[in-house]
């Protein structure tokens, strides 16, 4: 009995196993992915990653001041208009810390207490941009404005709103257009560089009105007359060489004796005669109007320019006798009379010939080596000559003449004295020389 028990359990166990088996298997089919007939939902879109945030932009907040913040924005947009930056310069124009960009200078306004732009300093940089304005004119507390050797080109821009300007070079750049007005009513103004540039046509007379120290026009195209109020310029250092101008030198030029240190037409197209005024310039210690067209004798008055160290009379069409009170100025380094129509060299003009310090080459004086021929000289003399007033006044005591004053001329000066310090921005105090 027990072994039929045992042998019915065995059989039941095997007609049980595949039954068993089955549903382990649906089970484990549900578990994995269903029945047969089950579809799974397709996978999502793919969906880029959003980029990351673009990098905060400096903010009010990060500058020392609200005046710095404003400035960076004008020198980052000047920034991106240069073309050429062979030093990189630009390369440090980044960052809040615009004291420490290279070419500007920081300083207090006399207004405020925030320290903010007070100067650029470009010179020698060779940076090309197509114009500086928006630049120049968008630092509204700009003290100086030193660009020279640059290539910035366009015009100049209103710099009327800015109230510290003291220096402005733009120098040896590409600037052009008529002279620029704008600079007229800078009322601080004691540096003016304009040289080497394209400004052309006339030079209006404001300029010589303007309370400089320094005024250089020089190798620019203008080509009208001198203005006849030269003489009311307060410069020290005019300089109008290198361009077109016509016309006589204005005699006004006298009346600027107190303060013409040095006066430069050279390489123009002047004509007419020398003005005795000229011997007024008692303070004068290089006087160049060399290369010109100007005729008539030596007024007698130059024997009264005492500081002259440098005099160049060159290339013109002079004539008549070297007056030998000029050969005995005291402080006469260089004396250059040649290519002329001089006649005659009196004593003291003769041992500065053979000292080298006269240079009376290319003339027609009789014994001297290296004249223009007779034939030159008889068909220069045989035209007519332009009379030239004044030429015997001479507004001074000389070795070789007593001193005669007309009527109209003013009694001597007393030497100036020296302007106080000035009171506004520290930085004004700083001179280009």
């Amino acid at each position: 009995m027990p072994v039929l028990c045992f042998v019915s359990a065995a059989v039941l166990l095997q007609l049980g196993a595949p039954a068993a088996a089955a549903a382990s298997r649906s089970n484990l089919e549900i578990v994995i992915g269903g029945p047969p007939y089950y579809e799974p939902s397709p996978p999502p879109e793919y969906e880029p990653c959003p980029p990351p945030p673009p990098p905060r932009g400096l903010q009010p907040s990060d500058f020392e001041n609200l005046r710095q913040y404003k400035a960076y924005l004008v020198i980052q947009r000047f920034k991106k208009t240069i073309t050429c930056d062979p030093l990189g310069v630009t390369n440090t124009w980044n960052g809040p810390k615009i004291c420490k960009y290279r070419g500007f200078t920081c300083d207090t306004p006399p207004n405020t207490d925030d320290r903010t732009i007070a100067g650029v300093d470009f010179n020698g940089f060779t940076l090309a941009a197509p114009t500086i304005c928006g630049f120049a004119d968008g630092l509204p507390d700009l003290a100086f404005f030193h660009s020279n050797t640059n290539n910035f080109s366009g015009t100049v821009p209103d710099l009327s709103r800015l109230p510290f300007l003291f220096e402005f070079d733009i120098s040896n750049n590409r600037l052009g257009g008529p002279f620029p007005d704008t600079v007229i009513g800078l009322k601080q103004v004691v540096f003016l560089d304009l040289r080497y540039n394209g400004f052309f046509g006339r030079l209006p007379p404001s300029v010589f009105s303007l309370d400089l120290d320094y005024l250089f026009l020089n190798n620019n195209p203008f080509n009208t007359p001198i203005p006849k109020n030269v003489g009311r310029t307060s410069a020290a250092f005019l300089t109008l060489a290198n361009n077109g101008f016509t016309g006589s030198i204005p005699s006004s030029i006298g009346n600027a004796a107190h303060t013409l240190e040095e006066v430069l037409f050279l390489n123009n197209r002047l004509s007419g005669c020398l003005p005795y005024e000229i011997g007024l310039l008692r303070r004068a210690t290089v006087f160049d109007a060399g290369r010109n067209s100007i005729t008539g004798p030596i007024p007698l008055s130059f024997g009264c320019l005492k500081k002259v160290e440098q005099l160049n009379l060159a290339n013109n069409r002079l004539f008549g006798p070297v007056p030998d009170s000029v050969c005995q100025l005291p402080r006469l380094l260089n004396l250059s009379l040649s290519d002329n129509y001089f006649t005659e060299v009196g004593p003291s003009c003769w041992k500065l010939i053979h000292r080298g310090i006269l240079n009376v080459k290319d003339n027609c004086i009789p014994g001297l080596p290296k004249q223009k021929s007779p034939e030159k000289c008889a068909a220069f003399f045989a035209k007519p000559k332009r009379y030239c007033p004044n030429i015997h006044i001479v507004p001074c005591e000389t070795h070789q003449y007593g001193g005669y004053y007309p009527p109209t001329l003013p009694p001597p000066a007393p030497e100036p004295t020296a302007p106080p310090p000035s009171k506004t921005y520290s930085v004004l105090h700083r001179r280009l020389l």
